[in-house]
C-alpha cells in the first residue's frame, strides 16, 4: 500500500525548520541551511549534488532511506522556486539544475496553474491547484503502489500533518538555534497519530521517526 512519508525535514533544537527572511538568496531563511549542513557530509548527500565521498554510518543511512521505495513526491511551491503569484514567462525550472534528484514525477502546489515540466533524468513537476487531497490523489496514481515522499516547505507539512495523511515522519533535530523562522509543530496536535516512535543520535543530529 503506498504510503506518504516524511524525510530529512530537519529542525533547530528550538523548534524552526526554517529560518527567517526567506528569499533567493537564502531560501531557507536566514541560518537555515545550517539545518542540512549535516547531510552533505554523508555518502549519499554528496551523491545528491553530483560529488563523490562522504561518510557512511547512521546520519547516511536516514538520507539513503529517504530515497528508498518511492513512486512520487509532493512539494509546496516555495520548495520549488522563490516565485510567488503568476508565473509570469514560466523560465524558473528548480533550484536542481537540468536534471533533479527526484527521478519521478513530482506534484508541486501552487494556486497558479502552470503545464507541467519535464526534466532529464525521468523528473516531472506537475503542479496542482485543487489542493492538498487533489496532489495526493495524483501522486498515488503516480506511484502506481510505491511511496510518495512528502517535501517542503514547512507549510506544506504541516497541511498534511494537520489532514492526518502522513504514514512517516522523520524529523532530525540539529543542534542549532535559530531564534526565528517557520516551526514546524505549530498549530500541530500529534498526541494520537503516531503509535511508534524511534530515536537514534548519531552525533551530528537526534535522528526522530515516527510511524503510524
Amino acid at each position: 500500500m503506498t504510503r506518504l512519508r516524511v524525510h530529512n525535514f530537519a529542525m533547530s533544537l528550538d523548534g524552526f525548520a526554517a529560518g527567517p527572511d526567506q528569499s533567493t538568496e537564502a531560501p531557507l531563511g536566514i541560518g537555515g541551511e545550517r539545518l542540512h549542513d549535516w547531510i552533505f557530509e554523508t555518502r549519499t548527500g554528496r551523491e545528491m549534488i553530483g560529488e563523490n565521498g562522504g561518510e557512511n554510518g547512521v546520519d547516511d543511512d536516514f538520507v539513503a532511506a529517504g530515497f528508498e521505495g518511492l513512486g512520487a513526491w509532493i512539494m509546496g511551491r516555495n520548495m520549488f522556486g522563490p516565485i510567488r503569484d503568476e508565473w509570469g514567462d514560466e523560465d524558473w525550472r528548480g533550484w536542481w539544475g537540468d536534471e533533479p534528484p527526484y527521478h519521478t514525477d513530482v506534484f508541486v502546489l501552487t494556486h497558479h496553474a502552470r503545464a507541467p515540466v519535464e526534466m532529464e533524468g525521468g523528473t516531472t513537476f506537475v503542479f496542482v491547484t485543487d489542493g492538498i487531497e487533489t496532489a495526493l490523489a495524483q501522486a498515488t496514481a503516480a506511484a502506481a503502489g510505491a511511496d510518495i515522499r512528502l517535501g517542503g516547505g514547512t507549510e506544506t507539512v504541516q497541511q498534511y500533518l494537520r489532514a492526518g495523511l502522513v504514514d512517516e515522519l522523520h524529523v532530525p533535530v540539529v543542534p542549532v538555534l535559530l531564534g526565528a523562522g517557520e516551526r514546524l509543530f505549530d498549530d500541530v496536535h500529534l498526541l494520537d497519530a503516531f503509535t511508534d516512535v524511534e530515536v537514534v543520535g548519531s552525533g551530528r543530529v537526534s535522528h526522530m521517526r515516527f510511524t503510524r
